[in-house]
This record gives C-alpha cells, structure tokens and sequence, in this order.
C-alpha cells in the first residue's frame, strides 16, 4: 500500500485540484432549423450537419405497412 512520504498542504493540494472543473458545454445554432446542437455533430432535431441531410426525420419515410 502506497504511503505518502511528507504531509501535502492544503495549498498544494488544491492548486492540483484547480484544472479538475468540469467546462460548460459550447452549443452552436444548426444552421437548418436553429436549434442548439454540439459542435461537429448532427443536429439532433433535424438530421443536418453542414447543410446537408445526413439523417432522414421518421415522418419523412415511406415505409410499407408490411415493414412497420
């Protein structure tokens, strides 16, 4: 079992700790619909990314009734 050699100050201790903060995330406006998405993703609520259709909306699928 590992035992520290000399007491770490609270000092040290917490200057170690400071770069640990979680970031806030850094949403983008879809530049389709508007929404908010994450960066260098597909837009959740449209299926965009770069004014592209990547993902197809179910409503937007002819499926047989077959399929469904």
């Amino acid at each position: 079992m590992a035992v520290q050699q000399n007491k770490v100050s609270k000092s040290r201790r917490n200057n170690r700790r400071a770069h640990d903060a979680l970031v806030a995330a850094n949403p983008n406006e879809c530049s389709n619909c508007g929404e908010l998405r994450r960066p260098h993703h597909v837009c959740p609520s449209c299926g965009h990314y770069d004014d592209k259709e990547i993902v197809a909306a179910a409503n937007e699928i002819d499926m047989d009734e077959d399929a469904a």
